[in-house]
């Protein structure tokens, strides 16, 4: 009984708010002449039907009624968990991006490393291999020249 009295009211506040909303929003009807007429509630003499002079009616655009932020307690709390919720995932997105960038230039900067090293490598094998090629040259000059060639 309590839950249907407590829904007869809610569904009464809510018409009345969404009435006096609407009364809030409500653009003044042009009369004949031009003249602006204010429509209010109660009025005695209603003014003059526009359709009936042949011209029509011009209705305002659909309003979008929105509610303010709840007071529920609950609701609020549901509120901020999801953009809680959203700002965490938009960190970690922007972590991980930042993560991979990191891994991307490291592993460049290896790949290059690596590159460098062995072109070290293979310049000292030629400088080694072109120095024992002079040192076998020269001892073939010395013994050719008969000298002593001692190990």
């Amino acid at each position: 009984m309590t839950q249907i009295r407590t829904l007869l009211i809610g569904t009464a506040l809510t018409a009345f708010a969404a009435t006096a909303a609407v009364a809030q929003t409500a653009q003044p009807a042009a009369g004949m002449n031009g003249q602006v007429q204010v429509q209010t509630q109660g009025a005695d003499v209603a003014p003059a039907a526009p359709a009936a002079q042949g011209v029509q009616s011009v209705t305002p655009a659909p309003t979008r009624l929105t509610a303010a932020g709840s007071t529920d307690p609950l609701v609020q709390k549901r509120d901020a968990d999801a953009q809680a919720n959203a700002e965490y995932k938009a960190s970690k997105k922007a972590s991980k991006a930042e993560l991979k960038k990191q891994q991307k230039a490291a592993k460049s900067q290896y790949t290059e490393q690596v590159h460098d090293a062995k072109i070290n490598q293979k310049a000292d094998k030629q400088t080694a291999n072109n120095e024992m090629k002079m040192n076998m040259q020269g001892q073939t000059a010395d013994q050719d020249n008969g000298a002593d060639v001692k190990h």
